[in-house]
């Protein structure tokens, strides 16, 4: 087999958050390999068919699937707000997976598609968090979700949105699977978007010195983009259920202690002593 495994061809994509950064990344890529893009976010985006939509409201949400229509190949779950921002647990995951279960609801999203979605460091110490975790993402629907945050508004932050989204791709992998859809996401180290410039002393600094080390810079949405356009393609077809991290090997080098200053604080994010 060649490259076309690789390819868009004669397919469609949706990109949820593809105005900026690695969203819109993933959709340039995507089109470039020969898919049809619409692409879904708060603001109209030139270059596509573009739909506004806020993930923050269920009755915005269904009225941008029934605007898209049609068959999706593969769904790339892109948009993300860091804390402080209202309803951060809506955008980050709740309209996702509301976005998801009434794509695949509808027969929009079936046998044969997939979806990528963007994690983050921050999700990734959900094993040592999973009674919690599950509990969110047990939820049956969007409002039983909100409504559950609501009672726990301890967790409406950041990082336990990003660990049910590594959760829930986990736990999807099974019952996507038996209906032919793959589930899968990426763990970006820092990228150089407008979300982490916005948070740049925290987000952009985190691992500074390691890749000064190997010789890397602060990762471009372009190479987490083709990462995610990998991730939904036929290449992948074999894989699902994964969050693949993105980061150079910084989060490796922490864990293994082969880079010993990273490992407190990747450590850290895993719950690991």
């Amino acid at each position: 087999m060649g490259n076309e495994s690789f390819r868009y061809d004669g397919k469609r994509v949706l990109v949820v958050g593809g105005a900026t950064g690695m969203g819109a990344a993933a959709a340039r890529q995507v089109a470039s390999l020969g898919a049809a893009v619409v692409v879904m976010d708060h603001v109209p985006v030139e270059g596509f068919e573009s739909i506004v939509v806020d993930l923050r409201d269920k009755g915005q949400i269904d009225t941008a699937i029934t605007q898209c229509g049609g068959k999706v190949d593969a769904l790339f779950s892109c948009a993300g707000v860091a804390d402080g921002t209202p309803g951060i647990e809506k955008i980050n995951f709740i309209g996702h997976r509301h976005m998801i279960d009434q794509l695949i609801a509808k027969g929009m999203l079936g046998a044969g598609s997939s979806v990528t979605m963007i994690s983050s460091a921050a999700g990734l110490g959900w094993e040592a968090n999973i009674e919690t975790v599950r509990s969110f993402c047990d939820t049956p629907d969007f409002d039983a979700a909100v409504a559950w945050m609501e009672a726990n508004s301890r967790n409406a932050h950041y990082m336990f949105t990003k660990q049910a989204l590594c959760y829930y791709v986990a736990a999807q992998a099974y019952s996507m699977g038996k209906i032919g859809i793959r589930i899968n996401a990426i763990c970006p180290g820092p990228t150089d978007t407008p979300l982490a410039r916005e948070n740049e002393e925290l987000w952009l600094s985190f691992g500074s010195d390691y890749r000064e080390e190997i010789g890397v810079t602060a990762s471009s949405p372009e190479e987490q983009g083709d990462v995610m356009a990998f991730l939904g393609s036929h290449a992948a077809r074999y894989i699902s259920g994964q969050t693949i991290i993105t980061d150079a090997g910084l989060v490796g080098a922490g864990l293994t202690e082969t880079y010993p200053s990273a490992s407190p604080i990747v450590k850290m994010l895993y719950g690991r002593p």
